[in-house]
């Protein structure tokens, strides 16, 4: 059986980079997109109530298989996620990146001028293609953006929980992985992204990465059913959850027993990347 979350099919269309592996009644070549707004959501429908699946940041490319009615069906290159995006968040053909949104979130604005209007408000990880420099500001596609708030491409954090930690306070959003607002796995994802790492998009998908252990130290990651959180010490995590519907640290004992209650169980696998 073939995942539904990263394969490109949909009644009996399918990329044509799956023919011969998946059935279908008809292969078809995709074509690249670049998301041109500070982020946009990955649905499960076409249509703006559809179920938030995850989300394209600001540069970050969608393989188009199918568009109608203002949606594309595609595929998000960065994390392999499938699903329907508005047409209008994505653009023509992608620049290469040149630098990563390193803050956890910073505006563009529309002249290099800190009084002039923002463009917009792009989160860490966003991609952008510096066009030239003055001053203190990068032009960019999106906007100016102050050189300090950005990273060259392949200039990674050292440390993939206080990227995390950067994040405590961030509403709770199913299905973000954005300054904003994100969910378990997106804190996981955007921590690791920040440090050089690649990483999958669901909780159970991050399960499967580095391996079992025993006892717990920081930068480990925890799992229930359905929900990830990294350790910050050996005995607390962070988190985006929906108890809180914010990221927050607290005591992974409080986490296991408030759980349990619930009716989640105990933590299923405990894992070091």
């Amino acid at each position: 059986m073939f995942d539904p979350r990263l394969t490109l099919i949909r009644d009996g269309l399918a990329a044509r980079s799956l023919e011969g592996i998946i059935p279908a009644d008809r292969y078809q070549d995709t074509w690249p997109r670049q998301t041109v707004v500070a982020s946009t959501a990955v649905r499960r429908e076409p249509s703006s109530s559809g179920e938030q699946l995850d989300q394209l940041l600001f540069g970050e490319r969608f393989e188009v298989l199918d568009e109608a009615d203002g949606w594309a069906f595609g595929q998000a290159v960065r994390d392999g996620y499938v699903g329907y995006v508005d047409a209008a968040a994505l653009g023509g053909s992608p620049t290469t990146p040149t630098h990563t949104v390193r803050a956890l979130r910073t505006y563009a604005f529309s002249t290099p001028s800190i009084k002039a209007p923002p463009t917009g408000l792009y989160s860490m990880n966003a991609l952008v293609a510096a066009e030239g420099q003055e001053g203190r500001f990068v032009k960019t596609a999106g906007g100016w953006f102050v050189e300090e708030h950005l990273a060259p491409i392949g200039q990674a954090e050292p440390d993939y929980v206080a990227v995390a930690e950067r994040f405590v306070g961030t509403p709770y959003q199913w299905g973000g992985r954005e300054s904003l607002g994100l969910d378990c796995s997106g804190l996981v994802q955007q921590a690791l992204y920040a440090s050089g790492r690649t990483c999958p998009r669901d909780s159970d998908q991050q399960a499967a990465m580095g391996e079992p252990v025993e006892t717990l130290r920081r930068g480990d990651l925890v799992f229930w059913r359905g929900h990830v959180a990294m350790m910050t010490s050996e005995t607390d995590i962070i988190h985006a959850n929906a108890y809180y519907m914010a990221v927050v640290v607290e005591p992974l004992a409080e986490a296991v027993a408030r759980t349990i209650s619930r009716g989640g169980g105990e933590p299923t696998a405990f894992r070091r990347i």
